[in-house]
Formats: structure tokens, sequence, C-alpha cells
């Protein structure tokens, strides 16, 4: 159970274990992660569980593809490290992942 750490856009930090192979959204929203709101449940359809990828871990994670790299067109703030957590599946390589979380999801 990869331990991920969440920084929200003025500094503070969480820490949350979340199982492999669970959506880093879900284990946001289980851990109660302030910043995801996660509207559409996962089904990458509203993008308010947008957030962004350490840039030491970019490559651990992956870039967006398909649907989800045409949903970060609708993102407030997009960077190259955007992401959205319901398409992104913890792997165990993953312990100790760093995601940044923007100022607002809308």
């Amino acid at each position: 159970m990869p331990l991920i750490q969440f920084i929200t856009h003025d500094g503070n930090q969480y820490e949350a274990e979340i199982d492999a192979g669970s959506t880093l959204m879900q284990g946001a929203v289980d851990n109660m992660i302030d910043g995801i709101l996660a509207e559409c449940g996962g089904a990458c359809s509203c993008a308010t569980c947008h957030c962004y990828i350490d840039e030491a871990w970019i490559e651990v994670v992956g870039p967006a593809e398909g649907i989800e790299h045409e949903m970060l067109d609708v993102v407030r703030e997009p960077k190259e490290s955007s992401r959205l957590s319901c398409q992104i599946v913890v792997t165990d390589k993953m312990e100790g992942l760093v995601v940044h979380l923007p100022e607002s999801q809308y």
C-alpha cells in the first residue's frame, strides 16, 4: 500500500496510504483529501479530480492519453504535469509519490 503525499496550493501536506490497483482519485476521496472533488466518480467526464504530478514522478506516472488528454483542455490552470487523478492507477512503484493540488477545480 504505497504512501502518497498530497500538497495543496497553499502548502498544506497530507499523506494517504492507497491500495495498489486503486485510482489516485479514489484513494484521495477515501482519505478525505481536500481538493479532489471527483464529481463524476471516476468516469473521466468532469475533470474535478485534476492534479499536478511532481516533476520527479512524471516518468513513473506517465502522460495523459486519449480522453484524459482531451479533458485536460477544460481544467483551470493546466500545466505540463496536469493529470486527472481518476486515470492514474496506483502501483507499488508509486511509494512516496508527490501530488500537487490546484487552488480550485472550477
